[in-house]
């Protein structure tokens, strides 16, 4: 049974830094791909990161670029998502997510999600 779940989120000022885990159970990192995904209040679901290969690869949405970072310890089953210089619009609930084959752009495509885990950026 494959089991997800974050933690690390916290309120932060602007230009701060967090970092969220996600700890993983279950999950074959070699098919599939993971991803991070955030809810800010009013808006839709949206990608913020993703890791495929078993971290061979790496891609980020536009607006997290160069501030963002996902990674994966594979020794310590867990998913990493470094984000530095936090702004106001990075304030959301984080998910991280897990798709057994291949990857896709489509959140409901996903097969195992966790809990979440609130991220609060003050300016």
């Amino acid at each position: 049974q494959v089991r997800l779940a974050e933690s690390g989120g916290g309120p932060v000022e602007a230009g701060g830094s967090l970092r969220l885990s996600c700890l993983v159970s279950g999950y074959t990192y070699s098919d599939g791909c993971m991803k991070w995904f955030r809810q800010a209040p009013g808006k839709d679901l949206e990608w913020v990161a993703v890791l495929s290969g078993g971290g061979s690869s790496t891609r980020y949405h536009d607006s997290v670029k160069g501030r963002f970072t996902i990674s994966l310890d594979k020794g310590k089953n867990t998913l990493y998502l470094q984000m530095n210089d936090l702004q106001s619009g990075d304030t959301g609930i984080y998910y991280c997510a897990a798709k057994n084959w291949g990857c896709s752009s489509y959140s409901a495509n996903f097969d195992y999600w966790g809990q979440g885990t609130q991220v609060t950026v003050s300016s």
